[in-house]
């Protein structure tokens, strides 16, 4: 248990303070709490006094009881505010930092990290895990430590008041804490493989969200519709046997105190009778023996909540310690923007997809890399933005190895417009301007109209202010197509990457767009992955990519000269312009 509060003091770094005066307060809280029973013996014991000598209470004895009763009711709220103000909203500031951290770290791994396999872990680690950690921590730490410190507390009372109803009180604890032990044991083997099938069903989900319209084109509603029931069922059966599994370990562990209690009740009234303590202590003990043991009976009941909050900060934990891809990256400001690869290959797990590649792309120059599909092109463009790492060979930008450079100081010489375009949940205006933040409006007007897009923008219901849905859900493949040309636009990157950046656009805007393209990206260095090779054909240079080789280089005249894949894909590509239906 100590353990996790060691977690969560390290996890919350400056905030850590405000953890420990939490503890501290709760500590003070609840010797104030015990003033009242203090106040009940003193006029206990002041009662059995007054009729063993005939006389009346003092009026000074209920003035005191009154003041402690008083200090403590005031004593135990002002620390318990003063807990909930230290601590309470601890548990969210600290894990509104943690996901800023986590998502400046997820930009720093390579882009094999999410893959299918650790969408759902990731996803469920960031949304369910820490919303159950930053909502419960702090409430379970003050349960938790509070019933120590009042475990403790009372044992001394105890022991002072009487030894042997002290006694009575450590073996409850004591067999309690053997309980306790077991209970934490057998609540750390569920709570991952509970928090586990957690993921898995938040992978399920996504699966199947994502995948719909495949789905439902192709008539698999009621196969898809069982994996994810199976994702649904195994979900619930893990938090079922975690349930009963614990729950009979908990009712052992509650059952001892109620042992504990009825064994007072039964032994106070016995010393009483022989003379051992006076009828207030007796008294005292009689009524104590129903809130003695309330805060050490709490703590059986969030050991499981608590299992849980430590397999979720496992699972964070293990996100966090991801291997990034730039840990030994530095800062570097390029003087010159020239791409060269020397010797590169490189594998997506055991397959090899790039064999030994070396070319040259001089600044300011445009290069289009063709070919057949799944032959390399894109990867190509992801290894110089180093979305992945070579494992044989260099790829250096401005002279220098993209392994020596941080990924943000590289990727800001970087403008990509990817073939499958994301947009975010946010207005047309911050996306556009999502790669410079401190754009005016009317750059990003300005960038919307190079774009051709700002026409249609002007059409919505609120122009640049209107929200786009998730994934640009709202917009047509050509609109948001423009839109993330904009943005490249905007950005103004010395080095652009087109990805099919026309793939989704119709006839009519195509030719305003490869217009628009070519004068805001002269006297930059251009890669284009171009299916359309009418759009490449005054590229400086061409590489032709087949199976992670570079099959063909050279102009468009120079290429046609010779037979291979480049002129027969041009033959290709005019008998199918002359197709008619």
């Amino acid at each position: 248990m100590l353990s996790i509060i060691k977690r969560l003091l390290k996890l919350a770094g400056k905030d850590a303070y405000r953890i420990r005066l939490g503890f501290l307060f709760s500590f003070l809280g609840s010797i104030f709490q015990s003033m009242p029973l203090i106040s009940v013996f003193y006029i206990l014991r002041e009662i059995d006094r007054g009729q063993g000598e005939g006389g009346n209470i003092q009026f000074s004895v209920i003035w005191l009881c009154l003041t402690l009763l008083v200090i403590g009711v005031l004593g135990n709220m002002i620390f318990r505010y003063l807990l909930s103000r230290f601590q309470s909203g601890t548990g969210y500031d600290i894990f509104a930092k943690q996901r800023l951290v986590v998502g400046n770290l997820l930009k720093r791994v390579p882009m094999g990290y999410f893959s299918e396999k650790n969408l759902g872990k990731i996803t469920s680690a960031i949304t369910t895990d820490m919303t159950f950690v930053e909502t419960y921590a702090m409430h379970l730490l003050d349960k938790v430590v509070n019933g120590y410190i009042e475990a403790t507390l009372f044992s001394v009372i105890m022991l002072l008041f009487d030894w042997r109803i002290g006694l009575i009180f450590l073996g409850a604890v004591v067999i309690a804490a053997i309980v306790y032990r077991y209970l934490q044991h057998r609540g750390k083997e569920l709570a991952p493989k509970r928090q586990a099938a957690q993921a898995g069903l938040v992978s399920s989900v996504l699966e199947y969200i994502q995948g719909m319209a495949v789905v439902k084109a192709f008539h698999m509603t009621e196969s898809s519709s069982q994996r994810i029931h199976s994702s649904f069922e195994k979900s619930r059966m893990a938090n079922f046997k975690m349930e009963k599994t614990l729950i009979p370990i908990v009712t052992i562990y509650d059952f001892i105190f109620k042992i504990a209690s009825c064994l007072i009740l039964f032994v106070v009234p016995y010393l009483a009778l022989h003379g051992s303590i006076t009828v207030s202590v007796m008294l005292m003990f009689l009524v104590a023996s129903f809130t003695i043991f309330s805060s050490i009976e709490n703590m059986g009941g969030v050991t499981v909540m608590v299992r849980m909050m430590e397999a979720s900060l496992d699972r964070v934990e293990n996100i966090k310690n991801v291997q990034i891809i730039d840990e030994h990256g530095k800062d570097i400001k390029l003087e010159c923007y020239d791409i060269k690869f020397k010797d590169v290959s490189f594998s997506y797990g055991n397959r090899e997809v790039i064999h030994d590649v070396s070319f040259t792309i001089p600044q300011n120059t445009v290069t289009a890399v063709v070919g057949p599909s799944g032959g390399g092109k894109t990867t190509l463009c992801s290894l110089i933005a180093r979305f992945w790492d070579v494992q044989k060979g260099e790829v250096q930008v401005g002279g220098v190895n993209v392994k020596e450079i941080t990924c943000d100081s590289l990727l800001k010489n970087i403008s990509i417009v990817f073939q499958k375009v994301y947009l975010f949940n946010d207005t047309v205006f911050n996306n556009i301007r999502f790669g410079r933040p401190d754009a005016t409006y009317e750059q990003v007007v300005e960038a919307g109209k190079r774009a051709c897009c700002h026409d249609f923008i002007m059409d919505l219901e609120n122009g640049y202010d209107t929200v786009i849905r998730e994934g640009g859900s709202s917009l047509s493949g050509g609109e948001k197509q423009r839109i993330s040309i904009a943005r490249a636009i905007l950005k103004d990157a010395p080095i652009v990457i087109l990805d099919e950046a026309t793939a989704s656009i119709d006839p009519e805007n195509e030719r305003d767009i490869q217009k628009a393209i070519e004068e805001l990206t002269q006297g930059k260095t251009r890669i284009v992955i171009a299916h359309r090779l009418t759009t490449i054909q005054n590229a400086d240079q061409i590489l032709v990519v087949n199976s992670g080789r570079i099959a063909q280089r050279g102009t468009h005249t120079e290429l046609m000269q010779h037979e291979g894949i480049y002129r027969n894909f041009w033959d290709i590509r005019q008998k199918a312009a002359n197709w008619t239906l």
